[in-house]
């Protein structure tokens, strides 16, 4: 029998008084009661958007690591430390103290390593993750704000990235930015202007480093650090989307419950993720600038690219041809102006897509069942059609190396992709949709029909039939929880009282965009109750 001791009580006393203390300041207990026992879904889709916010941490925690020995300045100095090949050399501090991380700080080298590959995971995860989220259809009602925050996100992810990448002011990032100061020169009336604030004067000036570190490691970082806390709370008001399946329905979410559940599962992936950045750092080298060597205006280093997320642009500016055109005594440069137009209304689009499916279909209900792409085969194919775009941008971006690697000629990649980048997502359309309606085929024989076992069986009257396995309620389910809405049509053209309707031309448009998001060569007919009770009672089924 055990005995409390009068100490003993009077601790728990004071404990239970400053809980009490901080629960009445703070609502610490409420807020823990109301959320601690949250639920999340267990599908492996989810951990994209936990991909992502690990990876941010890893930045975070990397980056402040090497702001302790990074020097952001532009005063030129004269290299004196270990790798010798360097020695003598002229440099900026920036390069110098990035030497100085690289091969003279404990374990400098590995925390870069792992802060530039952490980086590149991030913007790959947002990328994947924003997939995950347009093809299922889970940026509609409530969540077209968080798609936005999303998209910031990754908008910002972007830059900070470029800024990050250009600061160790070696001739490869030199060359980046020196693109950069190319485009911003292309903008009309106000290009000049936009260089000079930048680089606080004529390129490459000698502030653009500072400023660079101020917007890499403060404005961007706080930036991204808002958008990713909105992100998520508005992730736990919304609650999760979940895929179709017995039990689950818009007014609840089945999973495992924060705590002790989730928090286990999330603590673990976190050090997964951690360990295995630091094995990609540790084993792959990234960014190796004592090879390159420091910046010099005067050269260009060869395969000069930036990191990929930057590719789409890079490749819209290297294949647009190097048209001109004169106007009241000024040049035009169209060869990089129409990039600079098109690579923002690309953005745009991506954003406001939400927005856009929302005005087509007129659906106002709120949505926590995720699509299953084949279920939507016009969105799929518009995603796939973006994917295409962009990763035949991002060869572009690369021409140079496709060509010296695969002893391709320059001009022939270059053809090939500013025909393919309008023909590609088109193809890249028509063959997704194709894709997506076989595959609701597919689903619906296996609803009428069940599981193809692979058994042969002969009929007594000599004919050799296969043998199928009828689906469990469950599986039914899932093939046939969709919704198939029908296609819009306009009003009569006169009313009841023999009055001409007015229609504008906004809503024929928007009545022909659903007709092809939802007719007849969009979707595949879901079988009828009366279709699989006659199947299955015997009528034609094996």
């Amino acid at each position: 029998m055990s005995t409390t001791t009068t100490d003993e009580r009077r601790e728990a006393g004071n404990g239970e008084k400053f809980a009490d203390w901080a629960d009445g300041r703070l609502g610490i207990y409420t807020l823990a009661k109301t959320n601690m026992r949250k639920i999340f879904p267990d599908h492996w889709s989810f951990m994209l958007g936990e991909i992502c916010m690990y990876s941010f941490i890893i930045i975070i925690l990397t980056g402040v690591y090497l702001t302790l020995f990074f020097h952001p300045s532009m005063n030129e100095v004269v290299y004196d430390g270990s790798y010798v090949p360097l020695q003598g050399v002229q440099m900026s501090e920036a390069f110098n103290s990035t030497m100085h991380i690289s091969f003279d700080v404990r374990g400098g080298l590995l925390i870069r390593q792992i802060h530039h590959w952490a980086a590149l995971i991030f913007l790959a995860g947002m990328f994947v993750h924003m997939m995950r989220v347009f093809f299922t259809g889970a940026f509609r009602k409530p969540r077209e704000v968080n798609w936005l925050f999303g998209f910031l996100l990754f908008f910002c992810g972007m830059f900070t990235g470029f800024t990050g990448y250009s600061l160790p002011d070696d001739l490869l990032s030199g060359t980046g930015v020196r693109f950069m100061e190319g485009a911003i020169l292309g903008v009309p009336v106000v290009g000049t202007y936009l260089s000079f604030f930048i680089y606080g004067g004529e390129f490459p000036g000698g502030d653009f480093v500072a400023r660079f570190y101020s917007v890499h490691i403060l404005l961007l970082p706080g930036i991204m650090l808002g958008l990713m806390i909105t992100h998520l709370i508005l992730v736990f008001y919304h609650k999760h989307t979940q895929f179709a399946g017995p039990g689950r329905t818009n007014k609840n979410v089945v999973g495992a419950p924060l705590l002790p559940v989730y928090t286990a599962k999330a603590g673990g992936f976190f050090f997964l993720v951690f360990g295995v950045i630091a094995i990609i750092a540790a084993i792959a080298s990234i960014n190796p600038i004592w090879e390159i060597g420091p910046y010099r205006p005067d050269q260009v280093s060869t395969g000069a690219q930036p990191d990929w997320y930057m590719g789409f642009a890079e490749g819209l500016i290297r294949v647009m041809p190097g048209w001109e055109i004169n106007l009241w005594g000024h040049t035009l440069v169209l060869g990089v102006f129409i990039p600079l137009v098109i690579f923002p209304l690309v953005l745009f689009a991506i954003a406001a897509y939400p927005f856009i499916e929302a005005w087509i279909t007129k659906d106002t209900r709120e949505h926590h069942i995720a699509d299953r792409p084949r279920n939507a085969p016009v969105r799929t194919g518009i995603g796939v059609a973006w994917v295409t775009a962009y990763m035949v941008m991002l060869v572009g971006g690369g021409n140079d190396l496709w060509a010296t690697n695969f002893h391709l000629s320059l001009n022939a990649i270059t053809w090939f992709v500013r025909i393919a980048f309008f023909v590609g997502p088109v193809v890249a359309f028509i063959i997704t949709k194709r894709i997506c309606l076989g595959l609701q085929r597919r689903d619906a024989e296996k609803v009428l029909h069940g599981r193809e076992t692979g058994i042969i069986k002969r009929l007594p009257h000599g004919e050799f039939v296969e043998v199928h396995e009828p689906l469990d309620a469950g599986q039914l389910y899932k093939l046939t929880a969709h919704e198939q809405t029908r296609p819009a049509e306009l009003p009569a053209a006169v009313d009841e009282n023999g009055v001409k309707r007015k229609v504008s031309a906004m809503e024929k448009l928007r009545v022909k965009l659903h007709k092809g998001y939802f007719g007849e060569q969009s979707q595949i007919a879901k079988p009828t109750a009366e279709e699989f009770e006659e199947i299955t009672s015997g009528h034609g089924h094996h």
